[in-house]
């Protein structure tokens, strides 16, 4: 099945111990690696995995470590020749002009000068015979395990793979590769491969064994769990488990174990392996721009507030330190419970005070409500909640009060790779809010959309186009009988970057209100230039509409900059933008944003 020119037995194990033992340092160290009529792809593949190719890099220097190197290459160049169908390999290795297999074992180099590679491929092998069985209907083996193509390790595993996950994920969890006959014909260059599974009985999934040594009780995680007792075994649905278990930030770490035996009734129990995630956790963060001037956020949350993985979480802000208005902020508090109306389901409850002062109005409001939060996948999400808060607007139209029932809904799809530096994918949150009015307050339905797009031009995502398209509405009362929470302005980092914050809205008596209709989108290239930095070139557009829809007669502006980002890791980007405007009328001229993470 090969050719290696590798001495083994106790010549070698001889040769090791000495090599360990020998004294002496390397001169400066030349390596080459040749391997004709190979293609370009597998010559860097073996480079790339050769030790003594990368003595430098793997910080090897003395001659016991560099001939060690050399010696472990043989299996590693054979292990790669293998995996893309080269099954009669010849690989010579020479330490200062000396097979490395057959340096004396009592007589090593003192100093290793040169290592020369050279690979012999040999001819590629297919398949002679490639069979796996027995298999369930619906399993796709992988089309290069067939006869004729070309034979590789990799792609016998991952016939062998298919076939036990296929059993698996028909009920079967103990299935397993049986019996394997994989047989080389060096004359033919052919491989024959005939691979027999095992499925075992198929089985239903028992009991979920808790552990006691987590803060949160018992009883919390069994019902967070959701475990599928007595239904057939699916791998998928022991993932979910896990997921609902993690999805609470409760624990740091989740492990569901099966049991190495079934048990006589054919169900096969499970033991949740958990670790407690630090309960508690405070949080920092800030903004700045040249019309807002400073915001400082922080929160602080407790993971097991009550023992039973609920989520408490308390938020802070204030704005406008050093900006054109007046400073402002708000308080709100969030509890969740996870699992009140089932495992995916969980109950919030939630109340905010908090004062906006922007230019063109002043707003105090105070909420109190709650609501169910379902989670339908690991990327879909959907809340509804019924909420009574009142509210104290001062703005062109003069100091007005609202009283209101809310009933928000919000959903919530992020298909995004990463949510602080998305690359690719998609995510779209939507909120809908209709809300009812009492003593003067008038009823309406607002309606808010936020759609993301993100495209790699390249396959390491150097060069990514970032779009956003932002929709509002609202349906109903006119301008003067609607809160301004409800209005919609633009203009500042969410916006359009390169205008003053909220600084477009609807001419009214003189003076400006927020509209009743937004369209706003936004166009990024992301151009990486290290490791960690990359520039941004930008372009925002906006209009505001009086009805509830944007037309053509709405005003609107625009604006254009630069930007960096510095990578902090898992916090997302340090991100700068510079931004002037284009289209619309400001005498603020450029204007600089920095804060944590992209602008969307």
């Amino acid at each position: 099945m090969q050719n290696v020119r590798w001495r083994t037995g106790l010549s070698q194990t001889l040769l090791a111990a000495c090599v360990a033992f020998a004294p002496g340092l390397a001169a400066a160290l030349t390596t080459n690696l040749t391997a004709p009529g190979a293609s370009e792809e597998l010559r860097d593949r073996l480079t790339a995995a050769s030790s003594i190719m990368n003595a430098d890099t793997n910080g090897l220097d003395t001659s016991q470590e560099l001939l060690a190197a050399s010696l472990s290459d043989y299996t590693t160049l054979i292990q790669i020749l293998y995996d893309e169908g080269y099954f009669s390999p010849v690989i010579n290795i020479r330490v200062n002009g000396r097979e490395a297999a057959d340096i004396p074992a009592l007589d090593p180099p003192r100093t290793v000068n040169t290592v020369a590679i050279s690979v012999q491929t040999g001819r590629s092998f297919t398949f002679g015979k490639a069979q796996i069985a027995p298999v369930t209907p619906d399993t796709e083996i992988p089309e290069g395990f067939a006869t004729g193509q070309t034979a590789t390790t990799g792609v016998i595993r991952d016939a062998a793979s298919v076939g036990v996950l296929s059993w698996r994920k028909a009920g079967y969890a103990k299935a397993r590769v049986g019996q394997q006959r994989i047989v080389a014909n060096n004359r033919q260059a052919k491989l024959d491969a005939d691979i027999t599974l095992a499925p075992g009985p198929k089985l239903r999934f028992g009991q979920l064994k808790i552990p006691q040594n987590s803060t949160v009780r018992p009883e919390a995680i069994s019902k967070i769990a959701g475990f599928p007792s007595g239904q057939t075994y699916d791998p998928a649905k022991v993932q979910k488990v896990g997921t609902r278990l993690r999805r609470t930030g409760s624990f740091s770490s989740v492990t569901l174990e099966e049991a190495e035996v079934p048990n006589p009734d054919g169900t096969l129990d499970f033991e949740a392996v958990v670790v407690d995630q630090v309960p508690r956790r405070f949080s920092f963060g800030a903004s700045i721009s040249s019309s807002q001037g400073l915001e400082l956020s922080g929160s602080w949350m407790h993971r097991n507030f009550f023992g039973n993985a609920e989520r408490f979480q308390i938020q802070g802000r204030v704005s406008n330190i050093g900006g054109e208005e007046d400073i402002d902020g708000g308080l709100s508090i969030r509890l969740d419970q996870p699992a009140k109306l089932g495992p995916d389901d969980s109950i919030f409850y939630l109340a905010q005070i908090g004062t906006d002062n922007q230019e063109h109005y002043k707003l105090t409001r105070f909420y109190l409500g709650g609501g169910v939060r379902r989670v339908f996948s690991d990327t879909l999400f959907a809340e509804l909640g019924v909420n009574a808060g009142l509210s104290r607007a001062d703005d062109v139209f003069g100091e007005r009060d609202f009283y209101m029932m809310t009933f928000p809904l919000r959903v919530n799809w992020d298909k995004r790779d990463s949510k602080v530096s998305a690359t690719k994918g998609y995510f779209l949150d939507s909120f809908v809010t209709p809300y009812l009015g009492f003593s003067d307050t008038e009823s309406g339905l607002s309606g808010y959309f936020d759609a993301r797009g993100y495209l790699s031009l390249t396959s390491t995502a150097s060069i990514v186009l970032a779009g956003r398209v932002q929709l509002g509405t609202l349906i109903g009362p006119s301008l003067q009988d609607v809160s301004p929470e409800f209005l919609y302005y633009s203009g500042g980092a969410g916006t359009v970057r390169g205008q003053p914050y909220e600084s477009l809205g609807v001419p009214v008596a003189g003076g400006i209100s927020g509209g009743r209709s937004l369209l706003a989108v936004s166009a990024e290239v992301r151009g990486r230039i290290t490791e960690s930095i990359s520039l941004v070139g930008f372009f925002d557009i906006a209009a505001v509409g009086r009805d509830q829809f944007v037309t053509a007669d709405s005003p609107y502006h625009s604006g254009a900059g630069l930007g960096v980002r510095y990578d902090l890791g898992g916090l997302g980007p340090l991100r700068l933008d510079l931004a002037m405007p284009v289209e619309g009328t400001t005498n603020d001229g450029l204007q600089f944003y920095l804060g944590i993470g992209q602008a969307f």
